[in-house]
């Protein structure tokens, strides 16, 4: 019969963030029909039916099948060209629904101008229809002005900026979110305006201006809107906000949709920012963005991701 260290070992191999391949294909392709039968009655994974019949439980099994997809899709998503990586990272988000609104936000709002163009080329070709087409006719939510708004973006991305003009704007969007006439700020036209259009560059001003006219920075006044929240985060301080987005992701607890995020992060950023991301982690956490992964993640999955985080270190 199977040791009860060995059951504990397997079932660990099966639980967490990935599975552990090597350790899975080395001892159950050597079970015998006992070892095997005693796994079933000692495992969490079993339970008995009325009929005395033994049996998975669904909803783990349903659970193993994102664990050991989760190293095919990080590979076959960096495999993609990064503009169909998006474009195809901006449709599931667009019919997951609210729950994944923040990626949209994300990859608008993160990208270059260019980037963005092009994820907007890729959405056309392989989905035969505009992106700001799908975001407009799938939304029903106040959000959809201001998605539609950074979908479409082109931001100018020179150095210029009126300081009278981020001042005024600073002024407006402090009028917005303190609610002065009731409005939900994601619905006003000039709060809209202001995110999609302007340079973040000039944004960077106007958040600044914010300080000074407030008294607090405008992410801490937006702590109760998500979308405008991750909006500005995304634009001024995308750094944290991808740590916020990998913290949650491996925080014990976190749903599907959540955790979906360590591989999006990793994979969408490795070639872009991923050193100041890791730098970033650090400071939050006093401890090495690498060490959190090797610490949850399991098997090819965990091997991936380690090795594209390194990346960088290697191409110094």
């Amino acid at each position: 019969m199977a040791a009860s260290h060995e059951i504990e070992s397997l079932a660990k191999a099966f639980s967490g963030f990935g599975v552990d391949e090597k350790y899975l294909i080395s001892t159950l392709g050597k079970w015998r029909a006992d070892q095997a039968e005693a796994f079933r009655q000692e495992a969490p994974f079993f339970a008995k039916d009325e009929r005395n019949f033994e049996r998975w439980n669904e909803h783990v099994v349903e659970q193993l099948k994102h664990e050991f997809l989760r190293f095919k899709s990080a590979v076959v998503l960096w495999t993609m060209h990064t503009w169909e990586r998006d474009a195809r990272l901006m449709k599931d988000a667009i019919i997951d629904g609210p729950k994944s609104y923040n990626v949209i936000v994300e990859l608008a709002c993160t990208r270059s101008s260019e980037q963005l163009l092009g994820t907007r080329r890729a959405y056309h070709s392989l989905f035969d229809r505009s992106l700001e087409e799908d975001v407009t006719s799938h939304l029903k939510t106040p959000e959809r002005k201001l998605l539609v708004g950074l979908v479409c973006a082109y931001r100018y991305e020179g150095q210029r900026v009126h300081e009278d003009v981020a001042k005024s704007e600073a002024k407006t969007l402090v009028i917005a979110v303190k609610n002065a006439d009731g409005k939900n700020p994601i619905e006003d036209e000039e709060v809209v305006r202001i995110l999609s259009t302007r340079s973040k560059l000039h944004l960077g001003a106007v958040f600044n201006h914010y300080k000074e006219i407030s008294g607090k920075g405008i992410d801490e006044d937006l702590v109760a809107n998500s979308i405008l929240l991750d909006t500005v985060q995304c634009l001024s301080t995308p750094y944290p906000y991808f740590v916020k987005v990998l913290s949650a992701a491996m925080n014990h607890g976190a749903d599907e949709n959540t955790k979906e995020g360590l591989t999006r992060v990793i994979v969408t950023q490795a070639d872009a920012d991923m050193k100041r991301i890791k730098k970033e982690y650090k400071k939050q956490n006093q401890l090495e963005l690498y060490e959190k992964i090797e610490q949850i993640t399991k098997g090819s999955f965990k091997d991936f991701l380690l090795a594209l985080l390194a990346r960088d270190s290697n191409e110094n």
